[in-house]
């Protein structure tokens, strides 16, 4: 495997970003695809950058602070999963992949990479500028802090802290576990999930969701004593959060 490469962000201040255009990276080593793609962005009035290849792909968000990166997943040198795990090892900025494969386990891998959605090849432009804008909306935040035993939401900085200590999480898992920690104890549907996350009337597979609980289990490492917030499985229904009692349970 190609060795990473390593990425810093320079972080824009808030007066700098509503001064900007929403910035798009497409990644795609198509040129008349990312072109098509392109055209459609500028007149639906965003800022563009393009990359062909991996580690362009890399050095562009590091340097271009987009808002969002549309991956292309078969590329030259690093391919679209190898580009998103580094991304997200970076930051939250949200990751549509574009893929040319229909297989689910493949759309799964992307979502484990940390994409935060997908569009199948061949797509309409159209569509995938009305995906981004909706997947812009959702990753706006907003001024407040949710708390749940030991986890901490805070909206405004798109931050989850257990304990205090910071946890990197993609867009989407941000908006799974904002939605889980908004109401303790409840039970959400995998399908209520999939609406927090991608939209109502996205067509998201309930192991979409699984993938997603999966990767949030893993990054919060929960410890199971009293005080700890816990993810746990409803059988039948989906999934809810919990907070341990004395009996760690």
């Amino acid at each position: 495997m190609a060795p990473r490469a390593t990425m810093r962000y320079v972080v824009a201040t808030a007066r700098e970003r509503l001064l900007m255009k929403p910035r798009i990276l497409i990644v795609e080593d198509d040129p008349r695809t990312s072109a098509s793609v392109a055209l459609y962005l500028r007149h639906a009035g965003y800022d563009v950058a393009e990359a062909r290849d991996g580690l362009s792909a890399l050095d562009a968000a590091a340097s271009q602070r987009p808002d969002l990166v549309v991956l292309d997943l078969m590329l030259p040198g690093l391919d679209g999963f190898e580009v998103c795990r580094t991304l997200r090892e970076a930051g939250p900025t949200p990751v549509i992949m574009l893929t040319a494969r229909a297989m689910e386990d493949d759309k799964l891998r992307g979502l484990e990479s940390g994409a935060d959605d997908y569009v199948t090849k061949p797509f309409s432009p159209r569509e995938l500028v009305a995906r981004i804008g909706a997947v812009l909306r959702r990753a706006k935040p907003a001024a407040a802090v949710i708390r749940c035993g030991d986890i901490e939401v805070d909206l405004a900085l798109r931050q989850v802290r257990r304990a205090g200590v910071p946890v990197s999480l993609t867009a989407t898992e941000l908006r799974l576990i904002e939605a889980l920690a908004s109401a303790p104890g409840r039970a959400f549907t995998r399908s209520e999930l999939a609406d927090r996350a991608f939209g109502h009337g996205h067509e998201a597979l309930e192991r979409t969701i699984d993938v997603h609980v999966m990767n949030l289990r893993r990054k919060l490492k929960p410890e199971r004593s009293r005080g700890s917030a816990v993810i746990l499985t409803v059988f039948g229904t989906g999934y809810r959060l919990a907070v341990m009692d004395s009996d760690g349970r």
